[in-house]
């Protein structure tokens, strides 16, 4: 059975060097697990900052090369040039999946897009 796996992440607020004007709260997290972001916590989280983050996630997910900047940058800025806050994204986990779950589409003869 084909399989991949993929990193269970960690994305929380913590202080950073300027004081906050948004929302935020230090402390205030989610995960990320597969396709699913699980907020554990009544705490909000902003929308704006999530619409930042969301494109890294993916990344963050998946198996990196150690000299790609993926694998080292792991404090992101709050959207908000004005706001002090921060957020850090860990990997706390790692979970195996079948290509079966995750897609209907065949696995092609050569793939481009595959490492080798």
């Amino acid at each position: 059975m084909p399989t991949f796996h993929l990193y269970d992440l960690l994305v929380e607020t913590i202080e950073g060097d300027k004081p906050f004007v948004c929302s935020h709260q230090i402390g205030e997290s989610f995960e990320v697990r597969g396709e699913n972001l699980i907020f554990k916590t009544d705490k909000p989280f902003s929308l704006y900052t999530l619409a930042a983050l969301l494109p890294l996630l993916p990344a963050k997910q998946r198996p990196l090369n150690a000299h790609d900047w993926m694998a080292t940058d792991h404090i992101i800025a709050c959207p908000d040039p004005h706001c002090g806050a921060k957020f850090r994204i860990s990997r706390i986990g790692k979970r195996t999946y079948e290509r079966s779950e995750t897609t209907i589409v065949p696995m092609p003869d050569n793939n481009p897009w595959a490492e080798q």
